[in-house]
Parts: structure tokens; sequence; C-alpha cells
């Protein structure tokens, strides 16, 4: 067989050990260690495993994932969301639909801080959801509203798959932080506007009932600031220590950890045996993380051994597709990934693949980066996986209340999402103009 051809097997074998339940990182090492044998021998495919581990992992930019994870885990654990909606409550909760819109903006502000998006999922649906609840809005479009708004986490900086995206693309984290916010804004805005037009075209989607009789907390001028305070010094110190030059990625998410483990204590919401768990969760997720970034990049390795990411680019790019029909054909693979396996491992399945091709069609990699995240954040609220969808079941501890039920509320979410995905592939600058500065 010739490479291109071992490669194109490879790859096909990597979606069948998937399909099959094989864990993705350890299917991506068998594959990439046969496709590497049968192309060059066993000896370079042992030599190869074991520079890839060395040079994929070694970078001090990696030291940036767990400290943000941790950061994302400590603001959790210190209720800094609740406070964060209790403030956008009292400032929309006149608006039509104005506790949809307040979790929306809620959640933008919450994942400047986290950059994670079943953290955001997980929070909200604690905190809005019974609110929402309480105040005659229907249970399937509160819960879908914070299964849509949770995406934000993703997209607006810090984000993990940002993050994530920049190793494997080589771009700068910095570049790709400042290329989400736009993005994330446009996102948020569609949202709000899907959340009023639902409300005056469907009411009956939106409420239960015709008028609100349920009393709003009390929260005077004192209140919104005492709640406002840590999540906005947690925001500046992080995000003005990076957009200022003062700190780089890693700088700043070490940080954004220390200031969320003050505000935890200060707070009293953080005892030993809490923040033991949240140090092992952490662990959990970082080793997870890098386990398949390594994985992934021997299976990239592979895959330019073999010259397929140059024979696809030559059969779309001078074909008659071309490359805006290779990205639809790209954001649908995303799409219909997004059903069956989680963010991080599409990336990392379909970006060795994708990045040469994109590279080739002279596209701006700030930009096919946002259109990446946008995409797969997108799979979080497809059935049958969702996992925004179960992570709100889970955290609902509410045996009555539906995956189904869940996932038509989010609905509408799914299609803003594919809207703000249009306007930003028409509109290339509302990614790349902060990170071209």
């Amino acid at each position: 067989m010739s490479p291109v051809e071992i490669g194109g097997l490879a790859t096909g074998g990597l979606l069948l050990l998937i399909l099959i339940g094989m864990p993705i990182g350890v299917s991506m090492l068998a594959i990439s260690f046969l496709g590497v044998a049968l192309i060059r021998g066993d000896t370079v495919a042992l030599r190869m495993i074991g520079q890839v581990a060395n040079d994929s992992l070694r970078e001090y930019l990696f030291a940036v994932v767990p400290l943000f994870v941790l950061m994302g885990l400590l603001v959790t654990a210190s209720g800094v969301g609740k406070d964060t909606f209790d403030v956008f409550q009292r400032l929309l909760r006149r608006i039509t639909a104005g506790l949809g819109i307040a979790t929306v903006f809620a959640n933008a502000v919450f994942a400047s801080i986290t950059g994670i998006s079943i953290a955001s999922a997980t929070v909200f649906s604690r905190v809005a959801v019974p609110e929402m609840v309480r105040h005659g809005y229907t249970r399937k479009f509160a819960t879908g509203v914070v299964a849509g708004s949770s995406v934000l986490g993703m997209l607006i900086p810090p984000s993990l798959l940002m993050i994530v995206y920049a190793v494997l693309a080589e771009e700068s984290v910095g570049r790709m932080f400042l290329a989400g916010i736009g993005p994330g804004l446009l996102l948020a805005l569609i949202f709000s506007m899907a959340i009023v037009l639902l409300a005056r075209i469907r009411p009956s989607f939106v409420f239960d009932v015709a008028d609100d009789g349920a009393g709003y907390e009390a929260l005077g001028a004192a209140a919104l600031v005492r709640k406002s305070v840590p999540i906005l010094s947690l925001m500046l110190l992080v995000l003005g220590g990076l957009y200022g030059g003062f700190l780089n990625p890693t700088e700043a998410g070490a940080a954004g950890a220390f200031g969320a483990l003050v505000i935890a204590v200060l707070r009293r919401s953080l005892d030993g045996p809490t923040f033991w768990r949240l140090l092992v969760e952490t662990g959990q997720i970082t080793v997870s993380i890098l386990f398949l970034i390594m994985a992934a990049t021997f299976f990239s390795r592979m895959l330019a051994l073999s010259g397929v990411p140059r024979e696809l680019a030559e059969l779309l790019l001078s074909g008659p597709i071309g490359p805006y029909g290779f990205i639809l054909v790209y954001v649908v693979l995303i799409l219909i990934l997004g059903c069956l396996i989680d963010s991080i491992s599409i990336m990392l399945i379909l970006l060795p693949i994708a990045l040469p091709v994109a590279e080739a069609a002279q596209f701006d990699m700030i930009w096919f980066g946002v259109i990446t995240v946008v995409a797969v954040e997108a799979g979080l609220l497809t059935p049958p996986f969702g996992l925004s969808v179960y992570t709100i079941k889970s955290a609902m501890d509410d045996p009555t209340l539906r995956v189904g039920e869940i996932f038509r509320g989010a609905a509408p979410f799914f299609a803003a999402m594919l809207v703000a995905l249009a306007v930003i592939v028409a509109f290339p600058p509302i990614a790349t103009w902060l990170a071209r500065l």
C-alpha cells in the first residue's frame, strides 16, 4: 500500500475504534503507531512515539491548562456565579424575558473567569433555572437558556478550547483569547435577540403564566457593588494583566487561580477536604487533556508522513467545492461528531487533517480557530451526546426533568449559534480585528 492509502485507512480505523467504544487517546496512539510502522518501520515508530511525548508536553505554555482549570473550579466553589446572576437579574428584570437575558449575560461574564462550559452549565442550572421557574418561565425554556448560554464559557477568554487550538495550530494563546471576545459578545447578543423574539412570537414556549406574581430579592446599590466586586476584580486581574501586556497566559492563569483562592477563602466557602477535591479534579482534567494532546500530535505526524493532508488539500481546493465549500464540509463534520463525542476530542481528531488544508487555502488561522470553537461548542447542544444538556440534567437532580425537554429548550440556541457562525464566516474581522492589533 502507498503511504496515502495507509493514512486513509488509519483515519477510518480511528473512527471505527471510537465508535465501538475504545478511549480516544488510546485509539489515536495505537492507530498512529501502526500507521508509522507500516510507512517507515517499527524502529522509527518506537523512536517517534518517545519524541512526540517529549516534544508535545515539555512546553512551558502547558502550565496554563491546570492553572485556568483550577481557577474555574475555585470560582465555581466560591459562589461567584450566583452573585453574577443576582446582579444581572436586578438590572434586567423589567425587560421582556429579562431573566433569560440576565442568564445569558451572567454566563458571559462568568465565562470570562472560568473558561469551561461545563462549569457554567453546572452553576447556572442550580442558580438560574429555579429562579426562572419561580417567576413563571417554562422549565423547558429555563434549562434551554442555561444550556445555550453555557457555551460562552469556551469562547469568551480565557478558554480551554482556545488553548488547545493554539497548541495544535502553533498560534499565540494570547491572540486566540483576543479573537474570542468579538464572537463571544456577538453570540451573547444573538442569544438575547432570540429570547426576545421567542417571547413575542411563541410566548407559550417561554412563559408558563402570563403575569409574574413572584417577588424579587431587594438589592440596593451597596449589595450590587458587593456582589460585583469579586468577579470584576478577577476579570481585571486576569484579562487586564493579559491584554495590558503585564502577564503572559501562564502568569495570568497563576494570578487568576490565586485570586480565586483568596475569594473562596474570604467567603469561607473552601475547607480542607473541598480544596483537596478541587486539586485532584484539576489534576485529572489536566492529565486527560495533555494525554489527548500527545496522542493528537502523534496522529498529526503520522498523517504528515502519509501525505493525506496534502492530497486532501489538493483535492478539495482545486475541485468544484473550493475553499468555502471546504469550510462548509468541515463545519458539518464537526456538528456530526458533536452528536457523538466531546469538544476537545472533536478538535484533536479533525484539526490534524484540517489545519494543513486551511493553510493551503491561505485562511487566517486565528479566524479558522474561532470558527472551529463555535462549531465544536454547538455540539454541546445536539442529541444524543449534548454534554451541556446532560450536565444540567445531572446538576438539577430532578427525576421529572427529561433530557428531551432540555434538548427542545436548547434548540433555538443551537439555531442562533449557526446564525452566529454564518456571520463570523461572512465577516472575518469580527474574530480577527482585536487579535491583529
